[in-house]
Formats: structure tokens, sequence, C-alpha cells
């Protein structure tokens, strides 16, 4: 009868044992799972912040291609602009009537 004790605490010890091992495993293995889930989250977490910071950086490098573009519509209206000033001025040369204009203003100007 003492032996059959002996081999029931034996065996009821190893099945406690047994049960903690499988916990543990089991308890290891949820947090694996949880860690590749965590894993996962981050990846495709990264992989939309870098589309965002592609995204970002084409829309300055826009911002900068309409920056320049718009520079160079200024230089050129810039550069019309005195095109034509210049074409007045020969014009206002060339006008007989403008000379004619110049002199009566003068002569009209009161503080004269």
């Amino acid at each position: 009868m003492t032996a059959l004790i002996v081999v029931l605490i034996v065996v009821i010890a190893v099945l406690v044992v047994v049960g903690v091992v499988v916990a543990q495993r089991r308890s290891k293995d949820a947090k694996r799972a949880e860690a590749a889930s965590h894993r996962e989250e981050a990846k495709a977490t990264l992989m939309e912040a870098q589309r965002q910071e592609s995204a970002a950086d084409e829309l300055a490098a826009r911002a900068r291609q309409a920056q320049l573009e718009a520079e160079q519509q200024r230089d050129a209206a810039t550069s019309a602009r005195s095109g034509a000033d210049e074409l007045l001025a020969k014009a206002d040369e060339i006008d007989p009537d403008v000379a004619n204009r110049d002199s009566q203003d003068v002569r009209s100007d009161p503080a004269t």
C-alpha cells in the first residue's frame, strides 16, 4: 500500500510538472504570436510612413518646379516689359508730335 501511495505521488508530481511545462510552452507560443503580430503591424506602419514620405518629397519637388517656373515667367514678363518700354521710348523719339508735346508741356508749366 505504501508503494502504491508513492507511485501515485510520483505520477501526480510528473503530471504537475508536465502541466507546468505545457503551460509555459503555450505561454511562450502565445507571446511569440503576439510579438509576430506587433512586428507585422510595425512593418505595415513603416511602409505607410515611407509612402507618405515619398509623397511629401514628390509634392515638395513639384512645388520647387512650380516656383522655378513662376520665377522664369516673372523674368520673361520683366524682359517683355523692358522691351515694350524701349519700343515706346523709340517711338517717342521718332514721333514728331511727341517732341511738340514735350516742348508745349515745358512752356505751359506754371513753374517756369
